[in-house]
């Protein structure tokens, strides 16, 4: 099946253009919330997050400690890289097993992630779209959703990759800076993705 990867930067509104190619009957994965979920339910994901940083890693009814994860994470480029390299296969597992789940009759996927490109995930992705808005108006958009100060967004926004050098990697692209009308972007894909998933059909 056809897959295609979306990504943006914090505040680019992904998650939104994601609502309206689901309107359309694709499928999304959503990578970043699946990955919450795993972080509790992949027997092997916690056994490895508990010998990497410790069996308090969890509480004793099996939820994540977060706030002990975070307090070795936190500002400790080694040690989140350490937790991403754990956090990442096992979501490549849940993508796999999702898809395996989807109609067969569905031209297409998306597999929405914040670390497409980090993650090297968008290598599993026939074709990828980077969704981008200035950033004035990321930051506010963050600012209004979380209830926090530009400073505290822009410290997010210093922890991904500039879409500078998203835009490096990605195939597609899609301006979400309500301007230009979002739906009919998403639709001008939609097209090129059907034809994209009917000629993949036929060379298989």
């Amino acid at each position: 099946m056809y897959k295609v990867g979306i990504t943006g930067g914090i505040g680019s509104g992904k998650t939104t253009v994601c609502k309206v190619f689901e309107v359309l009957g694709i499928p999304v994965f959503y990578a970043d919330t699946e990955a919450k979920n795993i972080m509790i339910q992949d027997a092997e994901l916690i056994a490895g997050v508990k010998l990497a940083f410790g069996e308090e890693s969890y509480f004793e009814d099996g939820k994540l400690n977060n706030k002990h994860i975070a307090g070795i994470v936190f500002n400790n480029e080694a040690e989140l890289n350490k937790l991403n390299g754990l956090v990442h296969p096992a979501v490549f597992r849940a993508f796999d097993a999702w898809e395996a789940n989807v109609n067969p009759n569905v031209p297409y996927t998306l597999k929405e992630a914040a670390l497409l490109f980090e993650s090297g995930s968008y290598k599993m992705c026939d074709t990828t779209i980077l969704v981008t808005a200035p950033a004035e108006v990321r930051i506010q958009r963050v600012m209004n959703r979380d209830q926090v100060t530009a400073e505290q967004v822009k410290a997010r926004m210093d922890k991904q990759l500039s879409d500078e050098e998203k835009v490096k990697m990605a195939n597609h692209f899609l301006i979400n800076d309500e301007k230009h009308p979002v739906i009919e972007q998403v639709l001008a894909l939609h097209r090129q993705f059907l034809k994209a998933a009917a000629d993949l059909k036929v060379s298989e």
